[in-house]
């Protein structure tokens, strides 16, 4: 893995969309797959501002690691979130934009949304293949969203699944741990004091990291990056390589 740890979160935000830029200025169609949260909203405003007019965002097609099951229009929707802050403020094609229906029955849902990562992804190693999955972090160690009462989904046979976050007993649709590892490059992105426990056992084998479902982030093309601001990576000994 490559950490990269920036003061601010702000800072985060700013590289993140550099590293964006730049593998948006290839000249083949670009398989994004989004995160929610809070870093992803701070870094959707800052692509859209100082990057809106310079991408070509007809070359980027934009799809979701995980969505909670509720309404478009729902103040949780992943898909509502990425709209506010970054799809409305671009000129990106609708049909670029693979959204999960968080609307419709879930089992249904996952199975038509693997069927669409099927569709429209390049297949590798037998699986679709993202060009970049953008990943969070939860402060117990989830990512996308598989939890660790529920970490065996991470080696489910299907492209995606349904989820249930533990504490609200939502339903979730998610990729799962197959489609995660075969994508061309995976970032983290991951800020503040909160994550800085979990930053800490993950990236230094600590703990009970094997037990956390961010820790099961292991691409086969070994490009993983961590982009972290101070805050999160606080604990970490640096005089370490990693």
């Amino acid at each position: 893995m490559t950490l990269k740890i920036y003061d601010t979160k702000e800072q985060v935000a700013e590289e993140f969309s550099e590293y964006f830029r730049d593998l948006a200025a290839s000249d083949q169609t670009i398989h994004v797959a989004l995160s929610g949260g809070s870093t992803p909203k701070i870094i959707f405003d800052y692509l859209a501002e100082n990057f809106g007019s310079e991408i070509n965002w007809s070359k980027i097609k934009f799809y979701w690691g995980d969505e909670r099951c509720v309404a478009p229009t729902d103040s949780e929707s992943n898909y509502k979130m990425t709209v506010d802050h970054l799809l409305s403020k671009i000129e990106v094609p609708f049909f670029n934009i693979f959204r999960v229906l968080g609307e419709n029955d879930p089992e249904e849902e996952a199975q038509r949304y693997s069927k669409v990562l099927s569709d429209e992804l390049p297949i590798v190693n037998g699986i679709p293949q993202f060009d970049l999955v953008m990943l969070g972090m939860g402060d117990d160690g989830h990512t996308v969203s598989i939890f660790p009462d529920s970490i065996s989904l991470w080696d489910a046979k299907e492209n995606c699944v349904v989820a249930t976050h533990p504490d609200s007993g939502q339903k979730r649709v998610t990729i799962t741990g197959k489609v995660v590892n075969n994508s061309k490059a995976v970032a983290f992105l991951v800020t503040g004091a909160g994550k800085a426990e979990k930053v800490q056992e993950i990236v230094m084998l600590e703990g009970d990291f094997a037990n956390y479902p961010a820790s099961l982030v292991k691409p086969i093309s070994e490009n993983l990056t961590w982009f972290l601001d101070r805050d999160a990576a606080k604990n970490l000994d640096f005089s370490e390589e990693y």
